[in-house]
């Protein structure tokens, strides 16, 4: 119990939280936009393929 009180009030529990909540925002960010991109990408070789054949 008394590790969740340090967590929570004092100054390096504090800066130990914004950390972590920084590393998931961060992971958050760099996941929605290489997921993005990877869309795009596939997108316009889908439609290179299909002006290529013609189509």
């Amino acid at each position: 119990m008394q590790a969740w009180i340090d967590f929570f009030t004092t100054d390096y529990g504090l800066m130990s939280l914004l950390v972590i909540a920084f590393v998931f925002v961060i992971g958050g960010y760099i996941g929605w936009y290489v997921n993005k991109h990877i869309k795009e990408d596939t997108e316009r070789h889908d439609r290179l393929v299909r002006e290529a054949h013609g189509g």
